[in-house]
């Protein structure tokens, strides 16, 4: 069983930077590659993208790809989603991911799921 929380969200201007992070419980962390999802209000859950088990490889989503940056730190637990260049239609509820596959895009290949926590971007 992995737990995750994550931290970081609130309340940005567009343009503005934020850094969530997503810290997991146990230690078998390195054995699951993580991703970030999102919901907006009246939305699909979308993908945001995904880290590898050793964080050497990632992928986007066309959306955020070149303003957010996934990494990891497999000594300390921890998934890292830094959002830069901010626009309102980022405004959703962020939620990290662990999956036992390489690089799942699907939402139904992640095993276990945080809580999230919510971003919003004004204009």
């Amino acid at each position: 069983q992995v737990q995750l929380v994550e931290s970081g969200g609130g309340l940005v201007q567009a343009g503005r930077s934020l850094r969530l992070s997503c810290v997991a419980s146990g230690r078998t962390f390195s054995s699951y590659s993580m991703g970030w999802f999102r919901r907006a209000p009246g939305k699909e859950r979308e993908l945001v993208g995904t880290i590898s088990f050793t964080g050497r490889s990632t992928y986007y989503a066309d959306s955020v790809k070149g303003r957010f940056t996934i990494s990891r730190d497999n000594a300390k637990n921890t998934v890292f989603l830094q959002m830069n260049s901010l626009k309102p239609e980022d405004t959703a509820a962020y939620y990290c991911a662990a999956s036992v596959h390489g690089l799942p895009t699907a939402p139904r290949l992640y095993l276990y799921w945080g809580q999230g926590t919510q971003v919003t971007v004004s204009s």
